[in-house]
């Protein structure tokens, strides 16, 4: 059998952790700081773990980083 490809956008965008869980940044912090407030500023810093839901449609797109 010929191996899966990974994809590339998801290779770019996650990673994961011992333990097998991923890791993401939040969303929402690109442009447009003005409009946002101060407390979703503070709460998007660093990485966050993603819910099991998102983190299954990740694995099917990283086949080979479980």
């Amino acid at each position: 059998m010929p191996k899966m490809k990974t994809k590339s956008s998801a290779k770019k965008r996650f990673r994961f952790t011992a333990t097998g869980k991923v890791k993401a940044q939040p969303a929402g912090k690109r442009h447009g700081m003005i409009k946002r407030s101060n407390d979703f500023i503070r709460d998007a810093r660093g990485t966050m773990i993603l819910s099991p839901a998102d983190e299954k449609i990740v694995k099917i797109y990283m086949p080979y980083n479980r």
